[in-house]
C-alpha cells in the first residue's frame, strides 16, 4: 500500500512540482516533466476557467490528477472532473486527493467520449491525444494507441466544444489545436504561447 507522510499545511504540497510529486511513488514521479501538468500552468489555467462559484471545469485525460488538485487548491470555489483511461492513474489522483482532503475534485475512470459534456462548464486540455502518434513518449502499453485513435479523438473533441454554448471557456497546453473549433477566439497567452486560453463567440 503506497503510504503518503502528511505534512502540517495542504499548501506546503504547492510550493513547487517537486514538492507536489511527493504525494505518488517513483514510477508516477519519473513521468512528471513529460506528462504532468506543473502547477505554475494549472494555476494559471483555473484562473482562466473557474469563474465564478460552482463553474464545472473538467480535463481531458486527467492522469494522476495534478491539474485539478493544484487548481483546486488555488480556486476552490470550483468543482474539478478529471477523466482518464487508465485505471492505476485514477487510484493514484484518488489517493492524493484523499491525503488533500478535497472535496471539489472528482476523478473518473473512462473514456472521455462516454461523457456528456453538457455536464461541464470549461475544460482543460493538455494533449492527450499525442500518445497516439508514433515515435512519441508513451506513459505505459496499458491502452491502445494508433493515429486513427489520434484523429477520431480530435474529431470528437472538435464536435462536442462546437455544441457548447457562447461564453464556454478552453485552455490548452501544448496543443497542436486540431480539436478547437474555428469559433473558439484566442484571448490570452502564456508561457511562452504553449498555454492558451480561448473563448467561444
Amino acid at each position: 500500500m503506497h503510504l503518503i507522510q502528511k505534512e502540517q499545511s495542504v499548501g506546503n504540497w504547492f510550493n513547487s512540482d517537486e514538492q507536489f510529486n511527493r504525494l505518488y511513488p517513483l514510477s508516477i514521479k519519473l513521468l512528471a516533466a513529460r506528462h504532468w501538468t506543473p502547477i505554475i500552468a494549472a494555476k494559471k489555467a483555473a484562473a482562466f476557467l473557474a469563474v465564478g462559484s460552482g463553474v464545472r471545469v473538467l480535463d481531458i485525460g486527467s492522469g494522476v490528477g495534478k491539474f485539478c488538485l493544484a487548481a483546486a487548491h488555488h480556486y476552490p470555489k470550483a468543482f474539478y472532473y478529471g477523466i482518464e483511461q487508465r485505471e492505476n492513474l485514477i487510484l493514484h489522483a484518488e489517493r492524493a486527493r484523499q491525503t488533500l482532503e478535497f472535496n471539489n475534485v472528482s476523478f473518473i475512470h473512462g473514456n472521455f467520449t462516454q461523457l456528456d459534456f453538457r455536464n461541464y462548464d470549461s475544460f482543460y486540455f493538455y494533449n492527450s491525444f499525442y500518445e497516439n502518434l508514433v515515435g512519441n513518449d508513451k506513459i505505459d502499453d496499458s491502452i491502445d494507441y494508433s493515429g486513427e485513435l489520434f484523429d477520431y479523438y480530435n474529431r470528437y473533441l472538435y464536435t462536442q466544444l462546437l455544441q457548447k454554448p457562447a461564453g464556454t471557456r478552453l485552455t490548452t497546453f501544448h496543443s497542436m489545436e486540431n480539436e478547437v473549433p474555428d469559433c473558439y477566439h484566442i484571448v490570452g497567452t502564456e508561457m511562452d504561447n504553449r498555454l492558451k486560453h480561448w473563448l467561444k463567440l
